[in-house]
């Protein structure tokens, strides 16, 4: 399998980017939903639930910018032309709106933690202590929470976005199975594509 894109399928970096950050999206939505709606303030668990749901996060920002980097200097295989130009439409909106997402969501968990008024950095799966953002991290503690607030707001907000995105996501990539075009193919490794050697 090639490193790079071709013009049949994604080459190997933008494949184990692309299962490595949706993995990691979708453990940490079912994360996120578990500890804000199941665990109390009280549960012993929740504090170490909060700091890998952080720790995923962050890896979620990393990977997600490596991957928007990778895929501007690899051109992506086209879509195919059998699909209606609305259905294209559709797939790059729904593909440009998950790379925001992807980006967008960490973002604001980040400075949701940054504006907390306990003032408490990331330790980062227990390595290193991802700092806080410094602009947020510094504010007086009156202007933090309201701050914190808004930013919880949106970051549940961008989530609950992307759960909507990633079925509407999922049930594209299983139109184009029942449809035999080989989008969902060029994405998975060990594939055969029409036309490849």
């Amino acid at each position: 399998m090639p490193v790079s894109n071709t013009r049949l399928r994604y080459g190997a970096v933008a494949m184990t980017l692309h299962w490595l950050i949706a993995a990691a999206i979708i453990f940490n939505l079912c994360l996120g939903l578990y500890v804000a709606n199941i665990l109390t303030d009280q549960d012993p668990s929740r504090f170490g639930l909060l700091q890998l749901h952080k720790s995923v996060g962050l890896t979620v920002l990393v990977l997600s910018l490596a991957r928007l980097c990778w895929r501007l200097v690899n051109p992506v295989p086209p879509l195919p032309d059998t699909l209606t130009p609305a259905l294209k439409v559709l797939a790059r909106c729904t593909h440009y709106l998950l790379y925001f997402l992807m980006i967008a969501i960490p973002l604001a968990g980040w400075a949701l933690v940054s504006s907390s008024p306990l003032g408490l950095s990331t330790p980062y799966f227990g390595l290193f202590h991802w700092p806080n953002i410094p602009l947020l991290a510094d504010l007086p503690r009156v202007q933090k929470v309201p701050l914190r607030h808004e930013f919880f707001a949106l970051h549940a907000s961008l989530a609950f976005s992307a759960i909507a995105l990633i079925a509407l996501h999922i049930a594209g990539a299983l139109y184009h199975q029942m449809h035999r075009d080989d989008v969902l193919r060029r994405m998975l490794p060990g594939t055969r594509i029409v036309g490849e050697t």
